[in-house]
């Protein structure tokens, strides 16, 4: 009788899911970081749990779990990538492939984008415009060259 390989079956927490999905949408980049996700889901969970044994509310439990679950993950280079694939390529790139596309313009473009502290209300600085310009500036030239 043949026996069963083992395998290993990890348990995701409601908050780690949440931000295993979150990150895929947004940070595909982190979304590999097990450590990242386990540690931030285990906190979120943390915080909802003594939320409730004070007696709070879920929904104020669920608001302040998100905080931490979310907390420096508002602002996404990979969708603002995206973005300008959409809207200022749309003639040249696919809008199918415009996420596999984003995927490698993130590390073709590190330069750029560590000039930038990208924190969560980045989008609503007024370094925004600039960034997305000078982003849109160069993935002319990649894709001009071939990407």
């Amino acid at each position: 009788m043949a026996t069963k390989p083992k395998t290993i079956v990890t348990e995701l927490s409601y908050f780690r899911l949440s931000l295993l999905s979150y990150l895929r949408d947004t940070h595909p980049d982190k979304a590999i970081d097990h450590d990242f996700i386990a540690e931030r889901g285990d906190a979120a969970a943390e915080i909802y749990s003594q939320a409730i044994k004070a007696g709070h509310t879920h929904d104020y439990a669920e608001q302040i779990s998100s905080q931490v679950l979310y907390e420096g993950l508002h602002f996404s280079t990979y969708r603002t990538l995206v973005t300008i694939l959409w809207e200022e390529f749309s003639e040249e790139v696919n809008p199918t492939q415009a996420e596999d596309i984003a995927i490698e313009l993130l590390s073709r473009l590190t330069d750029t984008i560590e000039k930038y502290t990208l924190a969560d209300n980045f989008a609503d600085s007024p370094e925004y415009n600039q960034f997305y310009t000078e982003l849109t500036g160069e993935i002319q030239i990649l894709l001009e060259n071939g990407l």
